[in-house]
């Protein structure tokens, strides 16, 4: 399960290990653009790519809040917080009741995206990137990013979200 309600211990990934900012900056910058299938040079909101590539690979924490261990809501308050200046509340349901709600030919880059897992509330929620994809934090795999078309969360999936 990939819910944020999940209550499982830190998820460690051995490319956490302190190197070169610099260094992480670029590698990072270079693995998300392909995980997105597109060229760096494609990624045009330097704020948001920089935000993701910084955060990749941290682990999942339940309650967590910063890249030695974060939760899904924790994730997208900080990215909103770093790249648009936005306050967002602290649970990923509070986030949705905070939004407009929008189909998917109206979402767009850096809005948010919603899942009920096992609840009839929003219990999970990440961030929309490029091409169907979106950055989140599972609790399995840490600061990911995994693209809508998958089953699993075609399965959960509940709502596009634009902050109002």
């Amino acid at each position: 399960m990939i819910s944020c309600h999940s209550k499982k211990k830190t998820v460690t990934k051995s490319e956490n290990r302190p190197v070169e900012k610099k260094a992480v900056s670029h590698s990072k910058l270079k693995a998300v653009s392909e995980i997105l299938g597109v060229n760096e040079k494609e990624l045009k909101d330097n704020r948001l790519y920089d935000f993701v590539s910084e955060w990749y690979g941290a682990p999942y924490k339940y309650g967590g809040c910063d890249k030695k261990g974060t939760d899904c809501s924790c994730l997208t308050i900080n990215l909103y917080k770093d790249v648009y200046k936005k306050n967002l509340p602290r649970t990923a349901d509070e986030m949705m009741k905070n939004c407009d709600k929008l189909s998917a030919s109206k979402a767009e880059e850096g809005d948010m995206v919603f899942f009920k897992i096992s609840s009839k509330e929003v219990s999970h929620v990440g961030v929309l990137l490029k091409n169907n994809k979106f950055i989140h934090a599972s609790t399995s795999k840490g600061v990911i990013i995994n693209d809508l078309d998958e089953a699993y969360y075609k399965k959960y999936f509940y709502t596009f979200g634009r902050l109002k």
